[in-house]
């Protein structure tokens, strides 16, 4: 994390207002409640991942307004919305990166921020990641093993096993500085798998990716949510959502708009027009007259 930097002295400002004070979070309906006291045997399942009245501020800007999401297990997740929506935020608080100013979030019915151990259960690639980069990829997936308590030789097989899932071998003594932005991506989602969760969150995973790379590791990814696993995953690419995803949640101002079934979302439109639908903003471009080319 980068430090900071002395710049001498300077006028200290009287405090902004305060930010809104978000209210206290309402237990809503049985299934928003904490299915981890409410669940009894027999009844729906826990979910992957329940997020409860979720809300952040940076200053007076909020990000996070009371965010309300359940994840079932085995699903694959997406997560849409327009730049600026909350998503990376959300997605932060979610996988203890970042502390909410209220709410809760629970992995499998286990409180995240109450017990530390959970955070062991969540592989995470965060959108912007900053990593070692003077290691080679297969000593950061190495790395990223041990600290999550793996033995070496378990963690020996599995870099080797990552590295060929994600079309790094010939590269693995490469140093990550030399990485592309699309290998950098890919060693990062390695390294988010390397311990084996039960609960994956990646935020913007195909971007700068090639299209086979993204198509092998979406192959990758739909295996591991057929084996039991459960995927987050955030992306402005509606049509790959539409194509990948079980489930999607739509985000916008940090606030759910719509979630459900992908079917269910989209209502029987296209994902995008039911997007554009929801969100709104979608301008035509007039005025730019001077753009326009003409054969005169």
């Amino acid at each position: 994390m980068a430090g900071l930097a002395y710049r001498g002295p300077v006028t200290v400002p009287p405090p902004p207002p305060e930010p809104p004070v978000p209210p206290a979070p309402s237990p809503g309906p049985a299934q928003l409640s904490d299915p981890a006291a409410t669940t009894p045997a027999g009844s729906l399942p826990v979910p992957a991942l329940a997020v409860r009245g979720l809300w952040r501020s940076f200053g007076r800007k909020v990000a996070v307004a009371g965010i309300d999401l359940d994840v079932p297990r085995g699903s694959f997740y997406g997560l849409v919305g327009p730049n600026g929506a909350g998503k990376t935020t959300t997605l932060s608080m979610a996988t203890g990166l970042l502390v909410p100013d209220a709410g809760r979030v629970l992995v499998h019915g286990r409180d995240l921020w109450a017990d530390p151990t959970v955070k062991g259960t969540v592989g995470v690639l965060p959108d912007g990641l900053r990593l070692f980069d003077r290691l080679t990829g297969a000593q950061l997936i190495t790395y990223a093993g041990l600290l999550q308590g793996l033995d070496r030789p378990t963690v020996a097989a599995r870099t080797a096993d990552l590295l060929a899932a994600v079309d790094l071998v010939a590269d693995r003594d490469t140093l990550v500085v030399d990485y592309s932005a699309g290998m950098t991506k890919k060693v990062a989602l390695a390294c988010a798998l390397v311990h084996a969760p039960s609960l994956l969150v990646l935020d913007e995973p195909f971007e700068a990716v090639d299209p086979i790379s993204a198509a092998n590791i979406r192959d990758l990814l739909a295996s591991y949510v057929g084996s039991g696993g459960t995927v987050i995953v955030s992306s402005h690419v509606m049509d790959l959502v539409q194509r990948m995803c079980s489930h999607v949640a739509v985000i916008a101002g940090g606030r759910v708009l719509a979630a459900g079934t992908v079917e269910e979302v989209r209502a029987g439109a296209s994902l995008e027009d039911r997007f554009v639908e929801l969100v709104g903003g979608r301008t035509t471009g007039e005025g730019l007259a001077w753009l326009r080319t003409s054969s005169d």
